[in-house]
């Protein structure tokens, strides 16, 4: 049976060190931004803050300085985006592409695809969203249907995607589809980079409970994709994909998308909360704390070398547990005089946010499924 490793990881004073720079930066730059706007965390959207991250040389981080990347550290990376979370900074706008397409990009795509694309996401100028999910496959992921066949010098793409992050403002999609009919279930899946304004792609916004717009249907309809944008080999599409799923599962972002509502908690609180507000208090500090520590763990991994995929499944099951209950706990805590429709920057926060959790669990593989593969690692299954 696997044992899990997470083995403690302490930043170097280089990582530290970069904390009060980044700190200055965003009291500079968000100083008066509301408690709400804050609560979106890294679904906040703001394509100038992202270029001013970019211009810091804060995008593509650890990547070759020749794409465009700066070659610092995973501990130095951790450090600029736990603090960037820890303020509600705006980062949705560059949050795909630096986290997750341009380090699918580095391990699996062409040269003429990093020269290509990587230097424009380092200046935050570049803005990808992923295409994976579709209409009724749920979390079934290898039951794509969205199709591409073989055209002169490329591919043809037909279908839907769905649930799409950022698809309306995205300058590219890394798109999963079927490139053959190979009945074995994870075969036949291939990754191509779609550019969003290609002709016949339809981009649909759906408005969520907080009445936001950041999810969104794609639909292909015969969008031509030239041979150039193939990611990795052909019908190589599932290995990959894991691989890209593994960028997305273990950071502070799983962890610290209700910090918001939990900094004005303690707000309120005061002082002097009372016995149920410092139990609650107690209990939350001690999960987030103990979850810091793990996902520092897998920061310490990649910057051995090592694919600490199983241990992120459990950092993302885990972080998004707590991130669903602190909204739940708070509202049962909260005050009776708390409205939720008021401008209030506590009671707007615990609005947004008890309207908004639900989704954690989903975002980045379901709750279900990544107990399945935690429980094929332990050999239950």
């Amino acid at each position: 049976m696997r044992e899990f490793v997470f083995t403690p990881f302490d930043l170097p004073p280089e990582a530290e060190a970069l904390r009060g720079e980044v700190r200055a930066f965003l009291k500079e730059n968000i100083p008066d931004m509301p408690s709400v706007r804050r609560a979106r965390s890294w679904s906040g959207h703001d394509p100038a803050f992202s270029r001013k991250l970019g211009q810091r040389g804060w995008l593509g981080m650890t990547w070759p300085k020749r794409y465009g990347g700066h070659e610092r550290s995973y501990a130095e990376r951790y450090v600029m985006l736990e603090e960037m979370l820890a303020a509600g900074a705006p980062v949705s706008a560059h949050w795909v592409a630096d986290r997750q397409s341009g380090p699918l990009l580095l391990r699996f795509g062409t040269e003429e695809q990093r020269m290509r694309i990587l230097p424009g996401i380092a200046r935050g100028e570049t803005q990808f969203c992923i295409g994976m999910s579709e209409p009724g496959s749920g979390s079934d992921l290898a039951s794509v249907r969205t199709r591409a066949r073989k055209a002169d010098g490329g591919w043809r793409i037909n279908g839907q995607k769905i649930w799409t992050s950022g698809a309306k403002s995205a300058h590219y999609m890394i798109a999963l589809v079927r490139t053959s009919d190979d009945t074995t279930r994870h075969a036949g899946l291939s990754q191509f980079i779609v550019d969003m304004k290609s002709d016949g792609l339809t981009v649909r916004p759906i408005e969520d409970l907080t009445g936001a717009t950041h999810f969104n249907e794609v639909f292909f309809d015969d969008v031509f994709v030239c041979d150039e944008n193939l990611v990795g080999q052909e019908g190589g599409g599932w290995a990959q994909v894991g691989a890209e799923l593994a960028f997305e599962r273990s950071g502070p972002e799983r962890y610290l998308s209700s910090l918001r509502l939990f900094l004005e908690f303690l707000r309120v609180a005061g002082d002097s909360p009372g016995e149920a507000e410092k139990i609650l208090i107690g209990q939350m500090s001690a999960q987030m704390w103990t979850l810091r520590q793990m996902s520092l763990s897998i920061v310490g991994q990649l910057a051995a070398g090592q694919s600490p995929a199983v241990e992120a499944a459990v950092v993302k099951d885990l972080g998004t547990t707590l991130e669903q209950d602190i909204p739940r706990a708070i509202q049962g805590l909260a005050r009776d005089d708390v409205d939720l429709s008021d401008a209030d920057p506590f009671s707007a926060t615990l609005a947004y946010l008890v309207q908004s959790s639900p989704s954690f669990s989903l975002r980045g593989g379901t709750r279900e499924i990544l107990r399945g593969i935690i429980a094929r690692e332990l050999g239950l299954r």
